[in-house]
């Protein structure tokens, strides 16, 4: 349990500029203090107090055990991952990490009736999420997706770029930034030159 509860760090500062406040009704502090600890059994508040997830985050680690983050695209490019406890020993390249699968069809990844998806490391990084002080890194671990047949996922563009990339070593990949900027007139909402309420009718090039 200790090794599960600390992911719900990353929600818990967020989340707790949300909760409401718990109303005391005028009771003694001892009985407000009953109720709110009925109230965070029965609706889960508790996960959501800050100190409640640092006590857990304090608890010591086994030195030869880490934190894994598995991290994966879900269908529409939002980012899904899940925790898993590892000995240290595999944490030393993403070769030796195991495979882990999860149930697609909750991701719009796979159907209900054939919903297993494997995950496959592809990179490690160190957590800065949940920092140790013993001198062990807790992992993010970089997936791809698969079918258990071993096929790439179609929501798994990863496994394209690397099939465009292979034959290709005397090539060097390039990656360029664009920043836009827009001049707006002195109304703040119309931008500079464009009639006032619309759009320019001519096509665009020009501005």
């Amino acid at each position: 349990m200790k090794f599960i509860l600390p992911t719900l760090a990353l929600l818990a500062s967020a989340a707790s500029a949300f909760a409401p406040a718990r109303p005391s009704f005028g009771l003694s502090s001892s009985t407000t203090t009953a109720l709110n600890g009925v109230l965070s059994k029965e609706t889960g508040m508790s996960s959501m107090d800050p100190a409640v997830i640092d006590r857990y985050n304090a608890l010591p680690y086994p030195k030869d055990q880490i934190l894994a983050e598995y991290v994966w695209a879900d269908a529409v490019g939002n980012t899904r991952s899940k925790t898993r406890t590892l000995p240290a020993a595999k944490a030393e390249s993403v070769d030796s990490l195991p495979s882990w699968n999860f149930d697609g069809s909750s991701t719009d990844q796979a159907p209900g009736d054939d919903s297993e998806v494997i995950l496959k490391p592809q990179r490690i990084f160190k957590d800065p999420f949940r920092p140790r002080s013993d001198g062990v890194d807790n992992i993010l671990v970089m997936c791809d997706t698969y079918t258990p047949a071993g096929d790439p996922l179609p929501t798994n563009s990863r496994a394209k770029a690397m099939e465009s990339f292979k034959g290709k070593d005397d090539e060097e990949v390039w990656f360029g930034c664009e920043q836009e900027f827009t001049l707006f007139n002195l109304d703040e909402k119309t931008p500079l030159g464009w009639p006032e309420g619309g759009m320019p009718s001519r096509p665009q090039g020009p501005y």
